[in-house]
């Protein structure tokens, strides 16, 4: 046999070698647990015989372990690049048959890389997570790779979307790396995240705990709103991350991907016209008129039963992606809370960082009152929206639908914080306060003094109702560009998108601002 023939020979034993990361027996075991190795992950992931893998021959060093047997080619992490529906997206996947995908200093090397190349390409960053944690043999090696990581993390949030997807452990210091990033998934009973783990919780605090009710996906999901959709399978999740892609540019100079109308856009839906209750206390689906709005099937929420009262998601108007913000008030009657603001903050942001433009639907009452909501800050969280929306150059539309009083009305996309289009439906109740607030504030002489105070009470309410409880008020006063009818809803706003998306805004000269987080 030739030298050149032997070389090539030995190629082929080591390809051979990476591709089975920890060991057969360890795939097996994987896959006993119903979960897909790493390469297989990134083969859902990407478009077929689209993944190109990068350093698989990279080895933990020799004087970071006494057992030879640890040293897997790839070192826990398999790193590449690939397409997602024709377009390149950078990726990495930890691999949990190799050392239990640990991080030590090779395998933060591998992904530090990979995010560089991601930025310097213009193309958004996948991290599949799969780990035990920090390698402890490495010691601070292990822990400076994790810093390494977190830096760029921060460095290139708003340059290109980062994606998280936690298929299966992410604890400790580990879990502040999706916490930084743009989105995270998670598959349902089988990923987790925490900082300290239920062993630790029980020595300290005595707090009995599992991993599920600690840091499962329907906890991030539901309750702390650290996930942003949680599937049911790693091969659901998947398919998510590819939907979510769709709806994003590479890169904070792009603009999202723009595809071929699946609708009509100037659709009307007379359904709309009589959507909004006679009773102005009885509740309606906002998520229904978003459908009914948003080009059909195209919409996609994010954090469903987080801060419900709140609704935020990614859509298509006549095949361009538009970011959507709304209140739901058939949830605390829209009112907007400290989850809701934090909620709405961080989009109205992601979306003002990549290019997508902003809807707003307005149905809320205000602001939670309440010792408790006071007392942990929802002046501070309240002015995250006023700050995300006032710094937002992204083109903006906004409708009030119902109800839009005192700083709700404002915070929400309101005219003068730089909203381009501003429509009202004739429903729209756009004041300070409701009518019956406003007579016990402005009238209480007067409805005391009078013969039959709740009769007085009552044409004093009407009095209100009839002055200040209607769109035209606001539309007189310019606060509003114009009323429209329910059905004209999606022609408007599409209008008004392809007139405002080239829109030029020069904001001062600053190294960043300084929001109330």
């Amino acid at each position: 046999m030739s030298s050149t023939q032997s070389k090539n020979d030995d190629l082929k034993k080591f390809r051979k070698l990476s591709l089975l990361g920890g060991g057969e027996e360890r795939i097996a075991k994987q896959h006993e647990k119903g979960k897909l190795t790493a390469r297989e992950r990134l083969g859902e992931l990407l478009d077929i015989s689209s993944f190109q893998e990068l350093e698989p021959f990279v080895l933990q060093r020799n004087d970071m372990t006494d057992d030879p047997q640890s040293r897997i080619l790839g070192d826990g992490v398999v790193t590449g690049y690939g397409k997602i529906d024709g377009r390149p997206v950078f990726v990495y996947a930890q691999d949990f048959t190799a050392n239990g995908g640990s991080l030590g200093e090779m395998q933060s090397h591998k992904i530090c890389r990979v995010m560089d190349l991601a930025v310097q390409n213009g193309a958004p960053i996948i991290g599949l997570i799969d780990s035990g944690g920090a390698r402890i043999q490495e010691g601070i090696h292990s822990l400076g790779g994790y810093a390494e990581i977190f830096r760029r993390n921060a460095l290139y949030s708003g340059v290109v979307p980062q994606i998280s997807i936690i298929m299966g452990p992410c604890a400790g210091g580990a879990a502040y790396s999706p916490a930084l990033t743009d989105f995270i998934l998670m598959v349902e009973k089988q990923s987790y995240m925490f900082i300290t783990g239920p062993s630790v919780i029980k020595t300290i605090t005595g707090e009995e705990v599992d991993f599920e009710s600690l840091g499962g996906a329907q906890v991030h999901l539901a309750t702390s709103g650290v996930a942003s959709l949680t599937a049911r399978d790693e091969h659901e999740t998947l398919a998510l991350c590819r939907a979510l892609v769709g709806y994003l540019p590479g890169n904070n100079m792009d603009n999202p991907p723009s595809y071929p109308p699946a609708d009509e856009p100037f659709r009307m839906d007379a359904v709309l016209d009589t959507i909004i209750p006679e009773e102005e206390t009885q509740p309606y689906s906002m998520h229904e008129i978003i459908q009914r709005v948003v080009d059909r099937d195209s919409f996609l929420e994010l954090q469903p039963v987080f801060a419900p009262n709140a609704i935020i998601g990614l859509a298509r108007m006549n095949g361009n992606p538009v970011g959507i913000v709304a209140q739901e008030p058939s949830a605390m009657a829209g009112v907007i809370d400290i989850d809701a603001s934090d909620k709405i903050c961080r989009f109205v942001r992601f979306c003002d960082c990549f290019n997508i433009p902003l809807v707003t639907f307005v149905d809320s009452p205000g602001f939670l009152p309440g010792v408790q909501q006071e007392h942990r800050g929802i002046i501070r969280h309240g002015a995250k929206v006023l700050f995300a929306y006032s710094e937002a150059s992204v083109p903006k539309v906004s409708v009030v639908t119902r109800k839009a009083y005192g700083g709700a009305y404002i915070v929400m996309s309101s005219k003068y914080l730089g909203t381009d289009v501003t429509y009202a439906w004739p429903t729209a109740e756009i004041a300070v306060m409701g009518a019956e607030g406003a007579a016990s504030v402005l009238h209480t002489r007067r409805i005391q003094n009078a013969e039959n105070p709740d009769a007085e009470r009552e044409r004093v309410i009407q009095e209100y109702k009839e002055k200040y409880l209607n769109p035209y008020a606001a539309a007189n006063a310019g606060f509003c560009d114009e009323i429209i009818l329910p059905s004209e809803t999606r022609m408007k706003i599409i209008r008004a998108l392809e007139i405002i998306k080239d829109k030029q805004v020069q904001n001062p000269a600053r190294k960043h601002g300084n929001p109330p987080v």
